[in-house]
């Protein structure tokens, strides 16, 4: 320690190298909050809506069974945060465009996962 200081700087080093330390401290806090925040908000989400509220509904456009794709003029897909559009989605079962086409009126359930939206349930509207 250098000698030529004065005890009262010594002081005023050590505050403020220990107010430093807390702001780092809540810093790290408040970033691990706000981290396990992200985390865990959609999980609570997706455990409270249930199956059945997640079907929308569609009229097929068109079928692509080379691609497995699906073109359905949609309304809003709520699990999805969706408005009603036309769009192309890929089939999650391959047999999915074998028991569909166009005109067809449908009850589904949509995934968007690897950039990609994804029908997982299709049925006929009733």
């Amino acid at each position: 320690m250098n000698e030529s200081v004065i005890p009262s700087q010594r002081g005023r080093r050590a505050a403020v190298a220990a107010a430093g330390a807390c702001l780092f401290a809540m810093r790290y806090l408040m970033v691990q909050a706000a981290l396990s925040a992200a985390i865990l908000a959609p999980l609570s989400v997706q455990a409270q809506a249930p199956a059945a509220a997640e079907m929308a509904t569609g009229e097929v456009l068109k079928v692509d069974k080379a691609m497995k794709k699906i073109t359905l003029k949609h309304g809003p897909i709520k699990s999805l945060d969706m408005p009603p559009m036309t769009m192309v989605f890929h089939a999650g079962d391959p047999a999915m465009v074998e028991n569909v086409k166009a005109g067809d009126k449908v009850r589904f359930s949509a995934s968007h996962e690897g950039g990609k939206y994804t029908v997982i349930e299709l049925q006929p509207a009733k």
